[in-house]
């Protein structure tokens, strides 16, 4: 990584005559996060609430993992600053580790008559040779039902369906076909709404997924005049997402979100919800503020999970990271932040704000 400090000082993590100059020029900044890493180590309760709450996806706040992953002060400050939005410091390069590629594929479309069930057939591909399962709603489908490569009943579909998106991946043409006889096999005694099918044609996948991502665009095309398009991105305990899906969609309809769609990537228990909102009148901005309350109740006093999985923080959610996270992590990440920029310059109130409004 290669970041400018508030300072105007610049630390390369790739050139070895950078790291030193800095480690010379910012032995204070270091020392001091090296010893906010010591006492979060040592404060154990708050030590294991970061390490739990980082086993789901969490991108609300700072990046408080690295304080307990990290002992080194530099790998400490430069794992602070992913994520941080522009608050810490400006990230002119990076280098990222790459994952493989592997080059054989099968994706499966599976349709569910209820979203429950769905939710449950996660659970059991959580420890399955799976790549990815990704969740749709009925609202998400129908959303593109006219897209190609959507089951041709898919409009005898009742109200409450869903499906997953199921893609395994390998290296060889016949590790691939071990893994679909493994999932089917697991999936065998499942119901379904329609066969269970692998498809290795790339083309046909292809419009799985296709599928899967035109369902955020179908709703920006649908929404009235003068609306915005919002997508909020929050993350549940894999074990619990059937009750908390459900929870969520009844959220969505007692708040009058009814056209709302969810989707995400339901083996990580990340959702994303997506509706339409008018910002143009009190009563409209009350009762989204009543909505996002209640989204933020669900999440984090019924299951725990994360109020942003992986869109960042933002200003929408910042006033909601010390609900999340508590009082004592919350207090850390002012410590961070005055720490970094200590005159509070560098993106006022995107990550932290106290601010509802």
């Amino acid at each position: 990584m290669r970041v400018v400090l508030v300072d105007g000082a610049v630390l390369d993590t790739s050139d070895p005559a950078s790291v030193a100059a800095f480690r010379a020029s910012h032995a204070d900044l270091l020392s001091s996060l090296g010893a906010l890493a010591h006492e979060t180590k040592g404060n154990t309760v708050l030590a294991d609430r970061i390490r739990h709450k980082f086993r789901i996806k969490n991108t609300t706040g700072y990046s408080l993992n690295a304080l307990v992953d990290y002992d080194d002060p530099v790998d400490i400050l430069i794992h602070l600053l992913i994520g941080s939005e522009g608050t810490l410091g400006f990230m002119s390069d990076i280098t990222y580790h790459k994952v493989a590629e592997h080059p054989c594929k099968a994706s499966a479309l599976v349709v569910f008559d209820d979203l429950e069930s769905a939710c449950k057939v996660v659970t059991l591909l959580s420890a399955a040779p799976v790549a990815a399962v990704e969740l749709m709603d009925r609202a998400a489908l129908r959303s593109v039902e006219q897209k190609p490569g959507m089951p041709e009943n898919i409009g005898a579909l009742g109200p409450d369906g869903a499906a997953l998106l199921i893609e395994t991946r390998a290296e060889t043409a016949v590790g691939l076909e071990a893994q679909i006889r493994t999932v089917t096999d697991l999936l065998g005694a499942i119901s379904t709404f329609g066969p269970l099918r692998f498809s290795t044609d790339p083309d046909e996948c292809q419009q799985y997924w296709n599928i899967r991502k035109g369902t955020f665009p179908s709703v920006g095309a649908m929404r009235d005049a003068g609306t915005t398009v919002v997508i909020e991105d929050v993350a549940f305990p894999v074990a619990r997402l059937a009750a908390a899906t459900l929870d969520l969609q009844a959220l969505l309809r007692t708040h009058g979100y009814a056209s709302a769609i969810i989707f995400g990537h339901a083996l990580a228990g990340n959702l994303h919800f997506v509706f339409t909102q008018d910002f143009n009148s009190d009563a409209e901005v009350n009762r989204y503020a009543r909505f996002m309350d209640a989204v933020c109740d669900l999440v984090v006093h019924q299951y725990d999970g994360s109020l942003k999985a992986e869109h960042g923080t933002g200003r929408n959610m910042a006033p909601f990271v010390e609900l999340e996270w508590g009082r004592d992590a919350y207090a850390l990440m002012h410590r961070i932040k005055t720490l970094l920029d200590p005159l509070n310059l560098l993106n006022p109130g995107v990550l932290l704000n106290a601010d509802r409004r």
